[in-house]
């Protein structure tokens, strides 16, 4: 399978996708990955907790245009795309994306490109949770600019 995309409820294990990946990336001279984080702070403090709500077909969908658009565009071996959703701890990994192709640029680009798409398309709602209470969050300006390097 050229294009894995996965929506987990249970923790992620970033070495394991990346182990899985590495198994037949045929043709590939180069693998890049990258492991988001949620974050200890966020705009209004700290964050015990965020929550990341879906409806599961729409998020999958978006996730899988989002990989299946970076597959093509930067002619891929492999795209792999793992998001959590439910409830989330700081330090927790959130996200794992990486990409499989014949030269390294391409792999870095692609990465790159997956994730600015992801901050602004994936179809999730996001909610941080404090000491302060709770706030529901949306992509910042700049992640609309870093999608926009793109012209997509």
């Amino acid at each position: 399978m050229r294009c894995s995309v996965r929506l987990e409820h249970e923790p992620l294990d970033p070495e394991r996708a990346l182990r899985d990946l590495l198994i037949s990336p045929a043709g590939a001279g180069a693998v890049v990955s990258f492991v988001g984080l949620v974050r200890q702070n966020g705009a209004d403090g700290p964050i015990q907790e965020l929550v990341l709500e879906h409806h599961p077909t729409l998020t999958e969908g978006s996730l899988k245009a989002i990989a299946e658009e970076a597959l093509l565009r930067f002619e891929l071996e492999r795209v792999s795309i793992l998001h959590r959703c439910g409830s989330l701890r700081a330090g927790e990994p959130i996200v794992f994306v990486a990409a499989a192709s014949q030269h390294r640029r391409a792999a870095f680009d692609a990465v790159d490109f997956m994730m600015d798409r992801l901050k602004t398309d994936a179809v999730f709602w996001k909610r941080e949770e404090g000491p302060d209470g709770r706030r529901w969050i949306e992509p910042a300006a700049g992640d609309y600019e870093a999608r926009e390097r793109w012209g997509s």
